[in-house]
């Protein structure tokens, strides 16, 4: 069993490299499919030495082998990530049907946790494609009442929707198209308690980035990431944490 686990491990590996690429490709409008990997500072074309997933760049001391250019820490964590959460999500969810869409969703996740520290830009067409994804996974595979899917649709568009019309643009479009997809993802109950932990998330290191001087005032944060490692909280352990609380107020 430890072999499988390996496996989705460095499948994630390689898939989250590749995830790196989307995520700074499409919101560019550049074209990835047969275009080969270059350093973004010099243009020199990449070595297959120079793409293993996390090794390449410990091995390179994060820097270009080229023009010593350092390399985005986002390159390694992504990859990293994607690894350890395939491996992860049997251990949390089970060998089920359920699986394709947890792989699904990190695999959306991880592109657009690129994309918006990068560009704050949820692109239009990977919501797209991951929508129809989820579409079939959830014919596939429904939630229990099937329409629980639209609900979490509605009411994760309606939330933010309502939040960007009060704040006056203080929730970006792709925020709000990107919790509709969550919500027809994972449902209703799913899509409030991925909004509660991204917004803790959120006003924790925010309160935190303050207190430190790492960040100021009226700074622009994406909150892309608080949405996705909020919703993962949510997806793989919003359950047992609405049981402990339902158990302490008791």
């Amino acid at each position: 069993m430890m072999g499988i686990h390996f496996y989705l491990f460095v499948l994630g590996l390689i898939l989250g490299s590749f995830f790196n690429v989307v995520g700074l490709s499409v919101p560019a409008n550049n074209p990835f499919a047969n275009r080969r990997s270059a350093c973004p500072s010099c243009g020199r074309t990449l070595t297959f030495f120079e793409l293993i997933p996390v090794i390449s760049y410990m091995l390179q001391d994060g820097k270009c082998r080229g023009c010593k250019a350092r390399i985005s820490l986002l390159y390694p964590v992504v990859e990293l990530l994607t690894g350890v959460l395939f491996a992860s999500a049997p251990i949390f969810l089970g060998w089920s049907g359920e699986l394709w869409v947890a792989w699904t969703l990190i695999s959306l996740f991880m592109i657009i946790l690129v994309s918006d520290v990068a560009y704050m830009l949820i692109p239009d067409k990977i919501l797209l494609f991951f929508t129809v994804i989820f579409m079939v996974l959830r014919v596939s595979f429904p939630l229990s009442p099937w329409w629980d899917s639209i609900f979490g649709a509605a009411v994760g568009f309606s939330l933010l929707l309502l939040i960007a019309v009060v704040s006056k643009g203080g929730m970006g479009g792709g925020d709000i198209k990107l919790f509709a997809v969550i919500g027809f993802a994972l449902g209703m109950k799913m899509v409030l308690l991925s909004f509660l932990f991204a917004c803790f998330y959120g006003a924790f290191l925010g309160i935190i980035g303050l207190l430190t001087g790492i960040l100021k005032k009226k700074t622009l944060i994406p909150f892309g990431p608080y949405i996705v490692f909020g919703t993962l909280t949510a997806y793989f352990w919003g359950d047992s944490i609405l049981y402990w609380y339902v158990t302490f107020l008791r």
